[in-house]
């Protein structure tokens, strides 16, 4: 096997793993949120955006040292452009909470691998595999399944909210896989992070946390948020915007799971359903992909290089 070929195929196997952590660190959200005093989305949001801002910004220090502000700058037009969909995304979410049902929202928010694979087809020129289109398809029924007893019909306002986060997760992905390449574009989380305390601040007073939330949230911020979104754009340098969006199925099985396991809030029946056949969907997908060892069966378009 050329060593360009082993290059990328270890670099794609890391990336991998990156985005199978990535959305278990997202899934804790919902767990969190429950061991806060209070339920004011603003607020969280607020906060959750500042320890992710301080996290990110310590850990691009460490990496870059002096060059930091470089490294910022250096993303150029198009890390502002992915910071505010990224941003976009937390707002998005919260405020489709607050207009819909949490199944609602979950479900509608399972077709960002369609609308990321469409945008990487337009503008990327990315291919996806019959293989990957096959197991986004069996993913989504089981999202689907999953909610099926809690699924509402109405609520349009946050049903057009949660579609929305998928529409910005396509579109994140897209440039981050347009420009990474060449420009590590890590810092457009910090950059989505200072964005979003800047809208949520008026929108959260008066503040109503407590110590204790304080370290919930630091924990959130820096863990949930933080940690998962620099996995994800690591990740996105090796991975194709599909794999990146199928992958991010994870979290809304793992969410209700965290509940269960250390709440006692048993998630059901078909909800465990759900969660099996979208996790059997992944790890086939990925697992197929692997088996079969070329660069372009495993998601790594031809022209990504090596790390």
């Amino acid at each position: 096997m050329p060593l360009a070929t082993m290059r990328n195929a270890t670099a794609h196997r890391r990336a991998l793993v990156f985005m199978l952590v990535a959305p278990v660190c997202w899934s804790t959200g919902g767990l969190f949120v429950r061991l806060l005093s209070f339920a004011d989305p603003w607020e969280i949001v607020f906060w959750r955006s500042l320890f992710m801002a301080i996290f990110v910004a310590v850990a691009l220090a460490v990496m870059h040292g002096r060059r930091m502000r470089d490294a910022v700058r250096a993303v150029g037009w198009p890390g502002l452009l992915a910071g505010a969909f990224l941003a976009g995304q937390f707002f998005l979410f919260i405020a489709s909470l607050t207009r819909t049902t949490v199944a609602n929202t979950f479900v509608l928010m399972s077709i960002s691998p369609f609308l990321a694979a469409i945008a990487a087809r337009m503008f990327l020129g990315e291919r996806v595999p019959a293989r990957t289109l096959v197991a986004m398809t069996i993913a989504f029924a089981g999202i689907v399944i999953m909610f099926a007893d809690s699924l509402d019909g109405g609520r349009l306002t946050g049903n057009l909210l949660a579609m929305g986060v998928s529409v910005l997760f396509a579109l994140n992905v897209t440039v981050l896989r347009k420009v990474h390449a060449t420009v590590d574009m890590l810092p457009t989380v910090m950059l989505a992070g200072l964005l979003s305390i800047v809208i949520a601040l008026p929108l959260s007073l008066p503040m109503q946390v407590t110590p204790t939330d304080l370290l919930v949230l630091g924990v959130m911020g820096s863990v949930q948020l933080g940690t998962g979104c620099l996995l994800l754009v690591a990740a996105s340098r090796h991975l194709t915007a599909t794999e990146l969006g199928l992958l991010a199925l994870l979290e809304p099985i793992l969410g209700p799971i965290w509940v269960w396991a250390l709440l006692g809030e048993h998630p059901g029946r078909l909800a465990l359903v759900g969660g099996a056949i979208v996790l059997g969907a992944v790890v086939v997908n990925e697992a197929y992909g692997a088996w079969r060892g070329r660069p372009d069966a495993i998601g790594v378009p031809a022209t990504t290089p090596g790390p």
